[in-house]
């Protein structure tokens, strides 16, 4: 066999040879951008050629700090093919992480989104390695800005060529470098190489429900973290249309979308889809949803409610996910087995209410306490470890966070799950949201899914608080949809036919949001900072 290394130029080079006229859409933030693969291809030259004239070096760091759009697609090609490093810094990171991050990463240049200026012109006295700040924007003029050597996107590539010549070098060298959304401490860096994001792409072609070149994709969930799932080049691998949201997409942006540019395939976490159905709900009529073939969650548990809605009241399949920053990310994925298939269908709700099957080509084992591999039976818990091409094998300069992660050659998820017989992945929890009460565990995610199976409750997150005799007891926090009117013995009424007496509630709480991680997740770390101040 040839020695042919696993570069991100391949994804790039079939998508310019084979499906040049095929279609990218961006929101802009003037209006609608459209162009081909082929404009794509020549702008990604036209940008790796100025990171050249910039005196960027190859493995040194570049910095985006954006939205899902054409331009940022651009950087995704254009830095690691020229053998540098994309860091995608998370831009709903508090200022003391973001600060942490652009230094520990040593970035050299930062492209910013115009609508983002603020964030980083209120930092940029605090990030000595960034010499050179690129404005992603329409205007044909820079917009004002206090950033030092300040340059427009679209300036900075305009006189340039629109070929290059990609460099052929070593597979496993690091392509995107991004960071963990920091539920603890600061941020983790991690590796992303050629190799695990050549591997994952096919992966993703394979393991992932599949996607081709007739689908129309909208990923939802952000460019900045975890490649947004690896949809970007995935995507332009196999030639799909692609649909980028923009600059701060709204709920109904999202929805104009998916009707108008008949797309057939997203990604985004389960509050994205909360927000979608109950928009839909809102807005009977208004939108056609028919060309969709279904729709991928992940990043929290998704209700089992959520899917059945979507089934019975849009027609459109919502299946779960599972992975981490770690993990490149994609580890599971709902599929159902054929066998299944003539089940009732409230049994093949439940297989497909869990996190799913291990994808092609990671292993895993799931160990107790005592560092034994647990039964397959869906009842006996334990950690999950993961090993695999697209599985990191240590933290971005960060050897204790290394230390307590891998076990013997293993990744640790720091998830506790169960597995039962036919291979189906359930997360139970994080290790820090199990709930421990009398010596028992009690599921916070289970817990919420129950919660949420009521109609009334748009959204449920649940904690554990100090109990003197039970050590930690639950406390549930309960959004209730618009409209509806729900009380608290109503609530624990319709749990108590649902989960185990010993794990209601000690208290609902209603509130009138449920505080949201930098991704999206219900954040538990905020809601126990407000327990504890006695805002809850």
């Amino acid at each position: 066999m040839m020695d042919y290394p696993l570069l991100l130029r391949s994804v790039l080079y079939r998508a310019n040879t084979v499906f040049p006229e095929k279609e990218i859409v961006s929101r802009d933030y003037s209006g609608i951008f459209r162009y081909t693969y082929r404009a794509l291809y020549q702008r990604v030259s036209q940008l790796a050629r100025a990171l050249d004239r910039l005196g960027i070096d190859a493995h040194e760091h570049v910095a985006s700090f954006a939205w899902n759009h054409h331009r940022h697609l651009e950087l995704y090609f254009a830095v690691p093919c020229s053998q540098r490093v994309l860091h995608t810094v998370n831009i709903r990171l508090f200022k003391e992480q973001l600060i942490y991050v652009i230094n520990h990463a040593k970035d050299r240049v930062l492209f910013v989104d115009e609508d983002l200026l603020p964030v980083i012109e209120e930092i940029a006295t605090e990030l000595p390695t960034v010499h050179t700040y690129i404005v992603m924007t329409d205007k044909s003029e820079l917009p004002a800005t206090s950033l030092p050597n300040a340059i427009s996107y679209e300036n900075l590539i305009a006189h340039e060529e629109k070929d290059y010549e990609w460099p052929i070098f070593d597979e496993n060298t690091t392509a995107i470098l991004g960071y963990t959304s920091a539920t603890t401490g600061m941020p983790k860096g991690v590796e992303y190489s050629h190799r695990g994001l050549y591997l994952h792409c096919l992966m993703a072609l394979t393991g992932e429900l599949g996607t081709d070149e007739s689908d129309v994709t909208l990923p939802i969930v952000p460019m900045f973290h975890v490649n947004a799932w690896g949809r970007p080049y995935s995507d332009t691998w196999i030639g799909a249309k692609q649909v980028y949201p923009g600059s701060r997409p709204q709920i109904s942006d999202l929805c104009t979308l998916i009707d108008q540019e008949k797309v057939t395939y997203s990604v985004g976490v389960p509050t994205v889809w909360m927000g979608i159905l109950n928009y839909v709900r809102q807005h009977p009529g208004k939108f056609d949803f028919r060309h969709v073939r279904y729709f991928l969650s992940g990043g929290s548990a998704l209700p089992m409610a959520l899917i059945e809605a979507y089934e019975k009241e849009l027609n459109i399949h919502l299946y779960q996910g599972y992975g981490q920053t770690e993990t490149t990310p994609v580890t599971f994925i709902g599929m159902q087995k054929a066998k299944f298939q003539s089940l009732p269908y409230a049994e093949q709700l439940q297989k497909r209410a869990k996190s799913g099957l291990l994808v092609p080509g990671l292993e895993m084992k799931i160990i107790n306490a005592g560092g034994e591999e647990i039964a397959h039976d869906g009842v006996e818990m334990g950690e999950l470890l993961l090993k695999g091409p697209w599985v990191i094998k240590e933290y971005y300069q960060d050897p204790e966070k290394t230390k307590e992660s891998f076990k013997d050659g293993w990744f640790r998820t720091g998830d506790i799950v169960t597995m039962d017989q036919d291979g189906y992945l359930q997360i139970v929890d994080r290790t820090r949201d199990l709930i421990k009460s009398g010596g028992e565990w009690i599921s916070s995610v289970d817990l919420e899914n129950a919660i949420m199976g009521h109609p009334a409750v748009a959204e449920a997150a649940v904690i554990g608080i100090p109990h003197e005799r039970w050590q930690e007891r639950p406390l549930a926090c309960v959004v209730v949809k618009p409209g509806e009117t729900l009380t608290k013995e109503a609530l624990m009424a319709f749990l108590e036919a649902r989960v185990a007496r010993w794990w209601l509630p000690d208290d609902l709480v209603f509130v009138s949001e449920i505080p949201k991680t930098s991704v999206g997740k219900f954040s538990k770390k905020t809601l126990r900072e407000q327990y504890n101040s006695g805002q809850l």
